[in-house]
């Protein structure tokens, strides 16, 4: 099933900019990029004595760039559960029997959420117990 992407209009500036920083993030050319940042940064050691301008510039660029990809990641992973749980509600409203008042469990209490799941793993340990005495 082919992707259509949104048009870019229907998405804001910080999805956008967010998106594609992820994406460009996550190839191996970007880590080899950082990784050849370190080795230059710390081959110019000498260069610059190991004063602590030198330890400066990576300690500060690099809590620079891990504060802002926080924000990023979790951008990401926003988007990717709300996706996830909207297609989730999808195949449950769909499939006959299914219990479609798990649809928003993502919003209830771990109380709740502890409830349900201990109920389901009651449930398996039954369809366990039958399976074997089959």
């Amino acid at each position: 099933m082919a992707k259509h992407p949104l048009p870019q209009a229907d998405r804001s500036l910080f999805t956008r900019m967010s998106q594609a920083t992820a994406h460009w993030a996550g190839k191996p050319q970007t880590f080899f990029i950082a990784l050849a940042v370190i080795v230059v940064w710390g081959l110019s050691g000498p260069l610059f004595g190991f004063n602590d301008t030198w330890q400066l510039v990576i300690n500060t660029s690099t809590t620079i760039v891990t504060f802002l990809m926080v924000f990023i990641i979790q951008n990401s992973q926003n988007r990717d559960t709300a996706a996830m749980q909207i297609k989730l509600d999808e195949l449950l409203s769909k499939v006959e029997g299914a219990r479609e008042e798990l649809m928003d469990l993502e919003e209830l209490d771990e109380e709740k959420l502890e409830a349900l799941r201990a109920e389901f793993e009651r449930r398996a340990a039954k369809a366990r117990e039958n399976r074997s005495a089959a």
